[in-house]
């Protein structure tokens, strides 16, 4: 049986040809969309598809018996289940008439799939606002710090002020207090004169 074998045998039961082979085509799709990506499509009573990965090995060529050097590759696995395997071998019947051979799913598997990946979805949600609701207190005691550290600032500048200001003060007071010693030998300076005016007062008595 070939794909539009296989889509005439079931036409009849999805209401025409057309829809078979879109049924047909979304379900291939979907199985080896899954299995490329890495993840199990597993069939209750059918089997499940896989990707294996396979590691570097050594083989030989059956045509010539030459040793040869495989790389690594990945391929896909089907594993048939149990009913199909049983099916198969014989030791269970196939059912007459319009029954499914397969298994059919049992009630609310299929809703509790769906279900079970949305609550999943809306845990990673709420896990993610938690987070960030965890996170956002952080941002705020950052920011009242550096508001803080921004009004210690100015207390930090206005002591490197006052030092600033008492080094000049202190400077200016020792400046104060050196000036009068300029002006003290300032004042002895015309005592010198007076001396030497003496000394010629008392040349010209001699001279008389």
């Amino acid at each position: 049986m070939n794909k539009a074998q296989l889509v005439e045998a079931i036409a009849d039961k999805l209401g025409g040809r057309q829809q078979a082979a879109d049924a047909v085509d979304a379900v291939l799709d979907a199985i080896v969309r899954a299995t490329v990506a890495g993840e199990r499509v597993s069939v209750t009573g059918f089997g499940s598809f896989e990707k294996v990965d396979r590691p570097a090995r050594y083989a030989r060529n059956p045509q010539t018996g030459e040793r040869v050097r495989v790389k690594k590759t990945s391929v896909p696995r089907f594993r048939a289940g149990q009913g199909f395997k049983d099916l198969v071998s014989g030791t269970k019947k196939l059912p007459r008439g319009g029954e499914v051979a397969v298994k059919k799913a049992p009630k609310g598997s299929l809703t509790g799939g769906v279900s079970a990946t949305v609550k999943k979805a809306a845990a990673k949600k709420t896990t993610a606002k938690k987070a960030a609701a965890k996170k956002a207190p952080a941002k705020k005691v950052t920011a009242a710090t550096k508001k803080a550290a921004a009004k210690k600032a100015p207390a930090k500048t206005t002591a490197a002020a006052k030092k600033a200001a008492a080094k000049k003060t202190t400077a200016k007071k020792a400046t104060a207090k050196k000036a009068p010693a300029k002006k003290a030998t300032a004042k002895k300076a015309p005592a010198k004169k007076t001396t030497a005016r003496k000394t010629t007062a008392k040349k010209a008595t001699t001279r008389r």
